[in-house]
């Protein structure tokens, strides 16, 4: 099959086209590469595997998370102009390759391996396949661009939920010791048959994805209108010189300190709500218990990203980042003061937050092409992605450097959290200052319109309009689209819903 399939102009969508197949086919990437998320499962497995420590496993991680948020800003303008489907199966290739690799190295016992395959080569898999279809959901959905982003963004925070239910399920065929933990040939065997899964997924996103017509829009929908909402522009900013505005660095900060605040939670979930309730060297909370709070987590991570991204449509962009940071302050501070009330009470408030964190994340793509137009969306939301790296590392940093100096990790209270829970607070309190400085684009910013169409048209080589290979919009392919997605995604809720009883058993 030539390689001109992968082309933007191949996949320009025909006549009849249903848009309610695109949210599908950025979930087959965002479930899987959500995967990320569940590496805890076999962290300690790995450890004894390689005889090394937490911090040396816990890097291949960290590296994923800052080559996604490097990939992501370096071929953000390839993904808007090469078109959703290359840089999905590249998204595809570069994650399934990441863990044969990191197979290869643990079982040959070379850690390096391991951080070259899942680490770097399937980091740039994770920031392709994050940023792909964002600017195509945008265009697809011009009258609803949160509730399009929310429902791709949902599936990366839904993608644990998938991924580690499935992987203990998997370890346990494949081989656990009598102390507990999979063997390294377990955990090589698991990396090669989610590789081998992820694949198979992802390419059948990439297949069913397509760019609308450049003269496409919604039933009923008047783009004259949109100008008048605050913010919004119906102009358009290239990434390069989106770079050079205030907008953009403000909205870095914004995502930076509520990424940053978040991880100040999610982090230390299992440690600070048993260390919370903690009564002379025991818990109350148990270790079951404080792993099924991870999953509810997890719960309130993913509805977030979809309920709050889906409301912003509503009231708009930046008035819900003020209620993501604003309200963040006064949640924090209620988790440091009265969180120690009862499991209940600390469960819903630390769940808010969490939800805060990740509608962030689902509403900053929507946020960006208001203020920026949806010409190089993508490009720029690469860009900006890089705050998300620098908040994976400053994150930790502060919250384990405050609860370093407390005492031993094993013996912390409430009380000894509470520096680290007021140190959040004041974050917040910088990212809540920069949102509200944000304000429109000034003109000298804008593209010619000439250029922004011109780029957006979809020509093939005989000067007809492209599509030639879109799917017929049948009535059969919408509800396969969603059950591939729908049905993992609901049983992953089930076996996190069940495991989190514990919590309250």
């Amino acid at each position: 099959m030539s390689l001109t399939v992968l082309d933007r102009e191949r996949t320009v969508a025909g006549t009849g086209f249903n848009r309610w197949l695109i949210p599908p086919a950025a979930l087959a990437v965002h479930l899987c590469i959500g995967q990320v998320y569940a590496t805890s499962v076999y962290k300690d497995a790995l450890v004894a595997h390689f005889d090394t420590s937490l911090t040396a496993v816990g890097a291949v991680f960290s590296i994923a998370i800052v080559m996604l948020g490097l990939s992501a800003a370096v071929f953000g303008t390839w993904v808007d102009t090469g078109g959703p489907r290359r840089a999905m199966v590249a998204s595809a290739t570069c994650w399934a390759t990441g863990f044969m690799v990191g197979a290869a190295g643990i079982a040959t016992e070379q850690i390096w391996l391991l951080y070259l395959g899942y680490g770097v080569i399937g980091g740039i898999g994770l920031g392709l396949g994050y940023i792909a279809p964002v600017s195509t959901l945008i265009k697809w959905f011009p009258d609803r661009p949160g509730l399009a982003t929310g429902m791709a963004i949902m599936g990366f925070g839904g993608g644990a939920m998938i991924a580690s239910p499935l992987s203990a399920k998997l370890l346990d065929l494949y081989g656990v010791g009598s102390d507990g933990l999979a063997a390294g040939s377990s955990v090589a065997k698991l990396f090669v048959t989610l590789g081998l899964i992820y694949v198979v997924v992802m390419l059948f996103g990439a297949w069913l994805v397509r760019v609308p017509p450049a003269d496409w829009k919604p039933a009923g929908f008047d783009a004259s209108k949109v100008k008048t909402k605050a913010l919004v522009t119906t102009a358009s900013v290239s990434a390069a010189n989106a770079v050079k505005t205030p907008q953009f660095w403000l909205l870095w900060v914004v995502l930076f300190c509520n990424v940053t605040a978040g991880i100040g939670i999610l982090e230390q979930a299992s440690p600070m709500i048993q260390g919370f309730f903690r009564d002379g060297d025991a818990s109350t909370v148990t270790v079951a218990a404080a792993a099924g709070f991870v999953g509810v987590l997890s719960l309130f991570n993913m509805a977030g990203r979809f309920v709050w991204s889906s409301t912003s449509d509503v009231i708009g962009r930046k008035p819900i980042y003020v209620l993501y940071l604003g309200a963040g302050i006064g949640l924090y501070l209620l988790l440091a003061t009265v969180g120690t009330t009862s499991t209940v009470v600390f469960v819903i408030l630390a769940g808010l937050i969490i939800s805060f964190y990740g509608g962030g994340f689902a509403t900053i793509p929507a946020y960006l092409r208001d203020l920026f137009g949806p010409f190089q969306v993508g490009a720029i939301h690469g860009r900006l992605l890089t705050a998300w790296s620098a908040a994976g590392v400053a994150g930790p940093l502060i919250v384990n450097g405050i609860l370093d100096r407390q005492g031993d990790p094993a013996q912390l209270v409430a009380a000894d959290y509470r520096p680290a829970l007021f140190t959040m607070v004041g974050v917040l309190v910088v990212g809540l200052l920069a949102n509200l400085l944000v304000r429109p684009v000034a003109d000298r910013f804008h593209e010619p319109e000439k250029v922004a169409a011109a780029t957006s048209t979809s020509v093939d080589e005989h000067g007809d309009v492209a599509g030639h290979d879109a799917p017929a919009p049948t009535s059969v392919l919408l509800p396969i689209a969603w059950l591939l997605v729908g049905v993992p995604l609901l049983w992953g809720v089930y076996e996190t819903v069940v495991k989190g009883s514990a919590l309250f058993g």
